[in-house]
């Protein structure tokens, strides 16, 4: 019986393992679109109905890692580490995304959001949109860990 449960238990966690979502813990480096600058280092987490957020870790820009005093909205004077600025986002499947949503800090506005691993998993291309995915913007984020 002991053994029976011990196996159980190890098939349990090989499953929920191979489950979890492939950006689920990653840590990745946002690329500015305009400036195609390093701007702060962001990591994915699944949330418990299956769906992915990201969340600031660290600042990059100098001077910009304090309150932010040009944003708006609920992030104005706020530190922007700690920030969940992904949500909802939802494995499609073959490292697509979609149904997310991406929040501007600088500007409080918050874009619907999709996405792909692209380059064997070292690059992440996101799409943020306003209505439809062609009036919108893309940036290219870069897998650090």
């Amino acid at each position: 019986m002991k053994k029976l449960c011990l196996i159980l238990s190890m098939l349990g966690a090989a499953v929920t393992a191979h489950a979890a979502d492939p950006l689920n813990g990653t840590l990745w480096k946002t690329i500015d679109d305009e400036t195609n600058q390093p701007k702060a280092l962001v990591r994915f987490s699944e949330q418990k109905d299956g769906m992915l957020s990201g969340t600031i870790e660290k600042i990059l820009v100098p001077g910009e890692d304090g309150p932010c005093e040009g944003c708006e909205g609920a992030y104005h004077n706020k530190p922007l580490k700690g920030v969940s600025i992904v949500h909802h986002l939802k494995s499609i499947g073959g490292g697509q995304y979609a149904n997310g949503e991406i929040t501007d800090p600088k500007n409080g506005k918050t874009y619907s959001l999709k996405g792909e691993i692209l380059n064997q998993g070292k690059t992440l291309k996101l799409r943020g949109y306003l209505g439809i995915s062609l009036l919108g913007r893309n940036q290219i984020w870069q897998r650090v860990q």
